[in-house]
Formats: structure tokens, C-alpha cells, sequence
């Protein structure tokens, strides 16, 4: 047994200007808060160390939650095994779009809707795809994306059935998701979501009824605020465990408006901390919107986001558990950069990431009726490759075992810079929402204790 312990090159404390603070590791997923009067102790150990007749106390919490690591640890061979255990994972993700249409224009799409609702070809591969790989795999999660997915209910509940039929039968786990625009989430069908497992759902609002209805509107025009909204507050009624990230979406036309949608939310929805709070930033992605998008810059971007979420925080609305996974060892990751991970489209085409569907690089292959893939493995290639071995910034960042350089592969690729997550970019000021949203979890006005925290890794690169 080694005699003495160091910090850890992954972990990072962040300091509350005399308030007490946080430390973090993004090797093991350890958040832990701690109070003024315990400041000048957690600065000594991590500065110093700790032998092992020193391990009681703060040193050994410390050392517990992999703050403090023995000496001579290679800790870069340690993140260099969590992308090793990406390609070697028993697990699937699967991103299908049963239909890529959408009763939706929004202003600021990125997509073309080539095509309609989910082919009969493709839905019987997707049946026969899963029945034949969850024979040898532990997990299976689903994620119901589009176009509008709640525009073929019915493909959804047979996909959903034949699923779970065939994980069941292969004593395999299964999660699922879905990303809707809310307008035809009734409490029924959510019901019928809930039913087959589908835990988690993103449903965007941009502001306030004239705001949201003015950058979401119906394909033939008309408002969804209202819609949406009824529907929502129907779902409090919900005696059951699921998540709905309410997502606001913010460019330089409705950044200022946003607050006054957080007031309304709270209003709506305090108390229920199922409803969530995700703010993210627009962006040009290739739609035939692009030139007309008003994005902000990345410093703008980076200054709204968080402003943005934390007023939300402070008038009590619960932060999007993503937000904390993608902390995670490995959580910062996108889909598109995990080889068991694929988008399918309606007619079986297969992608590796949801935003680029027009660009030829990421077509890498096709879904046929028995199931069987072919797969053009140069592509897939080029968004598996580890961003953190091609750069050298990566390899040494503290940040790497929760993005690996893989937070959005197709962002390097079409731009050549490294895609650092929202999240590292303002890592003190996102310790401190987390450490407020978590106080008013508790009920608010608990003291902190040295604990640390860890979530399931769900979370996917996004940077649209």
C-alpha cells in the first residue's frame, strides 16, 4: 500500500469568494461542497497531499471520492480506458426517427423533411435488428427523435412492444426517451409512453405565448404555446417517476424574453421537480435557415446560457439532470462518437449524428427488412476516432475523462477546433447552479457536508 496520496490531475476546485465552494472530478464523478469554516483544510490537503497516517477526517473523504489519489497512479492511462471502454461497451444506443416529418416551421430548423412516416421495411428491421443484437448485449436505450415522433404514435407503441419483448426475453435492461415538440403529448398518450418505459422527454418553449409562437409555429401557421402548455400541466397529475427537460432555446431575438418565461414556469410548476430547466443556444447547422438565424457569438452565448439558467435556479426551478451527467466520467461524449450508437431515419437510412442529415459524411449505411446493416466503416470511422489522442490540448485538459475531445465530433470536422462543451467552458459558474439546485431538492437552507455525488451517464454531446 502506498504511503502517501496527491491530487488528482482531474479534479478541480472552484472557491464561493470566502463562501465555501466545491471541488470536482471528472475521472470519477465526485462533486462534493464544502463550508468556509472547512476552506482552509480542503486547500492544505489538496495542495499538499496526504500521507497515510494523515488519512482521517477531511483527507480521507477526500481520498474516498478520488480528490486524492496514491502516489504514482497513471491517471492517464486511467482516461485513456474509459474511451477503450466506449468501443469494448455492451450497451446500445439507438436514435430512430419514425417519422421525419414535423407539424412544425420553426424558425431556426435545421431540417429538409425528405421523408415521411417510417417505412414498413423499416420498421420490421428495426424489430429484427434489436431481436438479434440483444442476444448479446446488457442495455438497450431508445431515443424517439424526428421529424415529430408523436405524429405515428402507433409505430412507436410496436417498436416499443417489440423491444421490450426482446430485451425481456434476453433479460436485458431498457431506457428510453424522447424529444417532442409537446403538441400532441396528451396525457394519454403519455400514459401509453410511460407505459413502455419512456422515462425522459425534451419539449422546447422559447419564451412567452407571442415570443414561442412567433419562432414555433404550425407548418401551415397558427400558435403551439397554448397546446403545449395544456398539455404540460396535465402531466403534473401524473402519479409516476419521469423527467421532462422544458428546453429554451435563445438567439439574439428572444434572449431577452426568457426570464419572463421563467417566471411563468415557476409559477406553473413549482414543487415538481420533474419538470426541468435546459437552456441552450441556437445554431446554424446546415438548414435552409442558416443565414437567417440571429445566433449569438460563443462569448454571447456562453454569458446568456448561464445567466439564463441561473435565474431560473434562483426562482426554484430544478436543473436538467443532463446538465450533471454530462459532468460524469464519459458523459460529455456525443452519441455520434460511440461505435454503438446510430441514428435511424424512416426510410432505414443510418446516421451517425442527429443535426447533419444532408451532409454525405454522415450517411454510413442502410437498414434492410432482415435486420442485417451494411455499414460504410471508413465514415463511422471518422466520428468514432478519440478527439483526445489527435489533441494534444485534450490529452492534457482536466476535463477529459467526462468528453474525451468527443463532446461533438462533427463540430471539429467541419470547423477543425476542439468542440469544448458548454459545461467545462464555465465550469465554476455550473458547480455553483448545481450546488443551489441541489439545496432546494433538499428543501433549501441545509449546510453542506464533504459527500460526493454521481448520476447515471445519459448524457449526449450536444452543440446545436
Amino acid at each position: 500500500m502506498t504511503n502517501r496520496w496527491i491530487p488528482s490531475r482531474y479534479s478541480t476546485i472552484v472557491r464561493w469568494n470566502g463562501k465555501g465552494g466545491m471541488i470536482y472530478s471528472s475521472l470519477s464523478g465526485a462533486m462534493a461542497a464544502f463550508e468556509p469554516d472547512e476552506e482552509a483544510e480542503v486547500l492544505r490537503v489538496l495542495g499538499k497531499g496526504a500521507r497515510h497516517e494523515e488519512l482521517s477526517g477531511m483527507a480521507s473523504d477526500l481520498c474516498d471520492a478520488g480528490f486524492l489519489v496514491p502516489d504514482g497512479t497513471d491517471e492517464l492511462a486511467q482516461a485513456q480506458k474509459l474511451h477503450a471502454a466506449l468501443n469494448e461497451a455492451k450497451s446500445m444506443h439507438l436514435v430512430i426517427m419514425p417519422t421525419e416529418a414535423c407539424n412544425f416551421r420553426c424558425t431556426y430548423c435545421y431540417q429538409s423533411f425528405p421523408c415521411g412516416a417510417m417505412t414498413r421495411e423499416t420498421i420490421d428491421g428495426l424489430k429484427a435488428y434489436v431481436r438479434q443484437a440483444a442476444e448479446n448485449m446488457d442495455h438497450l436505450a431508445i431515443s424517439w427523435f424526428g421529424g415529430e415522433p408523436m405524429l405515428v404514435p402507433d409505430t412507436i407503441v410496436e417498436l416499443s412492444d417489440s423491444f421490450l419483448e426482446s430485451c425481456s426475453k434476453n433479460s436485458i435492461s431498457y431506457s428510453a426517451d424522447m424529444s417532442t415538440n409537446g403538441y400532441f403529448l396528451t396525457k394519454e398518450r403519455f400514459m401509453e409512453l410511460l407505459d413502455r418505459n419512456v422515462r425522459r422527454f425534451m419539449v422546447t418553449l422559447d419564451g412567452t405565448e407571442t415570443v414561442h409562437d412567433r419562432r414555433r409555429c404550425l407548418r401551415g401557421g397558427g400558435g403551439t404555446f397554448e397546446k403545449i402548455i395544456g398539455n404540460l400541466k396535465e402531466l403534473r397529475d401524473v402519479d409516476a417517476s419521469f423527467a421532462v427537460d422544458i428546453r429554451i432555446n435563445f438567439d439574439e431575438d428572444n434572449a431577452d424574453e426568457v426570464p419572463d418565461l421563467l417566471t411563468k414556469l415557476f409559477a406553473w410548476f413549482e414543487g415538481d421537480k420533474r419538470f426541468q430547466l435546459l437552456i441552450r443556444p441556437v445554431g446554424r447547422w446546415g438548414g435552409r435557415n442558416d443565414d437567417r438565424i440571429p445566433v449569438c457569438d460563443r462569448t454571447a452565448s456562453d454569458a446568456h446560457l448561464w445567466e439564463l439558467t441561473g435565474l431560473g435556479v434562483e426562482q426554484g426551478l430544478p436543473l436538467s439532470e443532463t446538465i450533471i451527467d454530462s459532468l460524469m466520467p464519459s458523459g460529455a461524449v456525443c452519441y455520434a462518437a460511440k461505435p454503438n450508437a446510430f441514428v435511424i431515419g424512416a426510410d432505414g437510412r443510418l446516421y451517425k449524428c442527429s443535426v447533419a442529415l444532408d451532409d454525405p459524411v454522415n450517411h454510413v449505411g442502410q437498414l434492410h427488412a432482415d435486420g442485417s446493416m451494411v455499414l460504410d466503416m471508413d465514415k463511422i470511422a471518422r466520428w468514432t476516432g478519440s478527439g483526445e489522442e489527435r489533441d494534444p490540448v485534450c490529452r492534457t485538459c482536466y476535463f477529459r475523462p467526462a468528453c474525451q475531445g468527443n463532446h461533438c465530433p462533427l463540430y471539429r470536422m467541419r470547423t477543425g477546433k476542439r468542440p469544448c462543451p458548454h459545461e467545462k467552458r464555465k465550469l465554476k459558474h455550473v458547480l455553483e447552479l448545481i450546488g443551489k439546485s441541489q439545496d432546494q431538492v433538499k428543501g433549501g437552507g441545509e449546510e453542506h457536508e464533504m459527500d460526493s455525488s454521481g448520476h447515471n451517464n445519459r448524457a449526449s454531446g450536444e452543440y446545436r
